[in-house]
């Protein structure tokens, strides 16, 4: 749960019960907590650069929000460090209070989107990371990065199970003949 002064706050006092108002607003913000736990992350400190827009409807208020930040971490494959972009879109209602569950209500005055924001940030980051998408890693040996020093890298080994079938080619189908299928029906 936020605290009152969180900068994920955003009053709504002036949209509420007024279905068919709305307001945007650009917020750049620091963030106030580590975004993930994994090998990349958006860092304590990093700018946010969230656009809400809010919207009241009959059942609440609607917030759409585009958030771009910058995770920081390391390659899974070489471990040098790396920056990200991470851009994320999400829309969520914040219910009245009502008699009715809701996962997110609107709070006295406010709503507050820090665990949407949480969310949304973590289900983005990559789960191995990489600093090209090619990255060929560590050498086992040495442990140096094979990327500035490609004398190490040696040719692909096969699995010998499949040595059988080395000396197969993939076939150049070209597909049906063209009118052969119709010809056959006429």
């Amino acid at each position: 749960m936020a605290h009152h002064d969180s900068p994920y706050r955003i009053t709504v006092r002036d949209l509420m019960h007024r279905p068919g108002e709305m307001r945007e607003v650009e917020l750049d913000l620091a963030a106030p907590a580590q975004l993930g736990e994994g090998l990349v992350a958006v860092r304590e400190g990093s700018e946010l650069e969230l656009d809400v827009r809010l919207e009241s409807v009959h059942e609440g208020i609607l917030a759409s929000v585009e958030l771009d930040a910058v995770a920081e971490g390391e390659c899974s494959r070489c471990l040098i460090d790396i920056a990200l972009p991470v851009e994320v879109e999400f829309q969520e209602l914040f219910a009245y209070h009502s008699g009715e569950a809701f996962e997110y209500e609107v709070q006295d005055d406010h709503v507050d989107l820090e665990p949407l924001i949480r969310d949304a940030v973590v289900l983005a980051l990559p789960f191995q990371p990489v600093c090209r998408p090619d990255c060929p890693g560590l050498d086992p040996v040495t442990g140096q990065r094979l990327a500035d020093h490609p004398e190490l890298v040696t040719p692909e080994q096969r699995d010998p199970r499949w040595a059988a079938l080395a000396g197969f080619e993939a076939s150049e189908d070209q597909g049906a003949a063209e009118g052969s299928a119709d010809s056959e029906r006429d």
